[in-house]
């Protein structure tokens, strides 16, 4: 349901519908898809007919209804902008749910390759506050779901805040020695070198990262064995969904971030005791009780857009720990976290890290969602495809009315556009809650398509 425009909004609209511009302006707005922090640009467009040095068209900032050129942020986080996050989300169901069933490019057999979903969680910093098996917390309360004691230490001064700051800052680099602990593990049984092994499977995944309440970084992972030449290509008959179980399960154990000494302490890293490791088999929802692969697209896609809000920190860098948490509804917990970030960040022996660049992430420096480079298509395929798809759209749009677009092979487009600024005006910001997509659908196609201007 659209809200009502505010006051300020209407004047606007008024304004601009007694010069009879306010349906182009309604048109430029709506082709964001409900973007809420489109950027701003100044500036313009020409198309020179390559042959004939013709300027066939010319767009300018001023003559666009808004007088400026609106792009879409692309945030993906929904804290940002619950739009953009949405074409995200959607964007890496496909992208997974096409290395699970085909799709996209990919072929329907990749269906029948082994493939797990495995959830890789940090060791233990301390105690805290949370919901074991029998409902009773360690503190004796029994906590309800939405209560902001989860996840906290039940002492905060002997809670370990520096190494799970370290952890999540070597959580990407623990992840890199685990695939090379897997390969070798498969390798092992399979009794070849893993220079051989390279020549009768693939190791294939694609994984995102979510924070737990107590701020520490976990990973949700679809791990899928091919053959050499990728989801194409069957995997020899011994790669079975049994074997790749085992061996992750024992790189898990084996693999080790080394850190670096402080205060006499050798930090090193290791994943955490709890390990999920569960076999995809079906491909829908339909009268099975297993995990289906849309369930694990769905689950994976949900995290993708996700921040570390979770762990009650900010969804932005902080510039200065002081004034940036005043006020910010940042927790104790992960106050100190970013603190404890501050802190190790001045070390020069930490300075690789880069934790103030990251204090924010509470230390965690990687991308959310990663995949091998075989799984499937990538993020930036799907773009293009839609990119085409509404340059499609729109040149059969205008030449419905009678105003073809010049022929893209004989036209060189030249763009000058400077950045002016982000955000929508109160008119705007009414416009666009009406083009704004349903975010309750969890998987399938999306229910718009955003236009996208070079």
């Amino acid at each position: 349901m659209t809200p009502a425009a505010p006051t300020a909004a209407l004047r606007q609209l008024a304004a601009l519908a007694r010069h009879g511009d306010l349906s182009a302006y309604a048109h430029q707005i709506q082709r964001l898809g409900g973007c809420e922090r489109p950027i701003r640009m100044e500036g313009q467009r020409l198309d020179v007919h390559a042959a004939t040095g013709e300027i066939v068209r010319e767009i300018t900032d001023r003559e666009l209804p808004a007088g400026q050129l609106l792009i879409r942020c692309n945030n993906r986080r929904a804290t940002r902008c619950a739009s953009c996050a949405e074409v995200y989300r959607k964007d890496t169901f496909h992208l997974v749910t096409a290395g699970l069933s085909g799709g996209k490019g990919i072929g329907p057999a990749v269906a029948q390759h082994p493939r797990v979903f495995a959830t890789f969680t940090a060791p233990s910093f301390g105690p805290v506050h949370n919901r074991p098996g029998d409902g009773r917390c360690r503190c004796g309360r029994r906590h309800p779901d939405d209560d902001p004691a989860l996840g906290t230490p039940l002492d905060p001064d002997r809670y370990d805040y520096r190494a799970a700051v370290l952890w999540n800052a070597h959580a990407g680099t623990l992840w890199g020695r685990f695939t090379t602990y897997l390969r070798q593990h498969l390798a092992s049984r399979a009794g070849l070198s893993r220079s051989a092994l390279r020549h009768c499977l693939k190791l294939s995944y694609a994984k995102v990262a979510e924070y737990q309440r107590r701020g520490a970084v976990h990973f949700h992972a679809v791990i899928r064995l091919d053959g050499p030449d990728g989801a194409e290509d069957t995997p020899p008959a011994w790669a079975t969904s049994e074997l790749l179980t085992d061996a992750i399960r024992w790189a898990a154990r084996e693999a080790e971030a080394p850190g670096l000494v402080l205060d006499g302490h050798a930090y090193a890293f290791r994943f955490g005791d709890q390990l999920d490791v569960r076999p995809i088999r079906s491909a829908d929802f339909a009268g099975t009780s297993e995990l289906s692969s849309r369930a694990v697209a769905a689950y994976i896609a949900k995290y993708a857009t996700k921040g570390a809000g979770t762990a009650g920190t900010l969804d932005r860098p902080i510039r200065n720990p002081i004034t940036d948490l005043i006020g910010s509804g940042v927790t104790d917990h992960a106050r100190r976290m970013i603190l404890t970030c501050w802190h190790l960040g001045a070390l020069s022996e930490l300075e690789d890290l880069r934790l103030r660049k990251w204090a924010h992430m509470l230390g965690f420096r990687g991308h959310f969602s990663t995949k091998s480079r075989a799984y499937s298509v990538t993020l930036g395929a799907l773009r293009q495809e839609r990119a085409e798809h509404n340059e499609t759209l729109t040149r059969e749009r205008a030449a419905a009315v009678g105003h073809p677009l010049p022929d893209p092979d004989t036209v060189l487009v030249l763009s000058h556009w400077r950045f002016a600024g982000t955000g929508l005006t109160a008119s705007e910001s009414w416009l666009a809650a009406s083009g704004r997509p349903d975010t309750t659908d969890t998987e399938g196609d999306s229910v718009w398509t955003a236009d996208e201007t070079n």
